[in-house]
């Protein structure tokens, strides 16, 4: 691997652990108690269009039991309630309490944060280089996984 490959696969494993720690971090320091996976089942469900629980799964590229593990811890602490479908009895839909759209509140203004922070010196719609390089990241990690 050449140095400046070896280069960015180090800043790239580094930010997105900072990015992981810190944030959890901040959630805990708002009082919430949910795993970094757990905040990020809630923002599959809030994003989805239609918040099945095959639906959420293929979002967040897990298995149906490892996403019903995560939905029955949720919906033990209060972020989330099963709603089964009228329609079709055997769609299993997911719906955010109160609770659950104040962590993602706090979850994205992290992220505006983050990004505003990011940057701050950069000119967005000149740096095409650099969207262009996350496109492809982004583009990558969606191919492969």
């Amino acid at each position: 691997m050449s140095q400046a490959k070896s280069l960015i696969n180090t800043l790239l494993v580094e930010v997105f652990n900072h990015i992981l720690t810190i944030e959890e971090d901040m959630l805990k320091k708002a009082g919430v108690e949910l795993s970094m996976t757990e905040v990020h089942v809630l923002e599959a469900v809030r994003n989805a269009k239609e918040p099945t629980m095959s639906v959420v799964s293929r979002k967040l590229r897990v298995t149906m039991g490892t996403l019903t593990t995560s939905v029955n811890t949720l919906v033990n602490k209060g972020f989330i309630e099963r709603e089964r479908g009228e329609k079709d009895r055997r769609k299993v839909f997911l719906k955010l309490t109160d609770e659950a759209l104040k962590v993602l509140k706090i979850h994205d203004k992290f992220h505006d944060e983050m990004i505003d922070s990011v940057f701050k010196d950069l000119k967005l719609e000149e740096d095409e280089v650099l969207i262009r390089s996350l496109q492809n990241i982004k583009d990558y990690f969606q191919k492969k996984f």
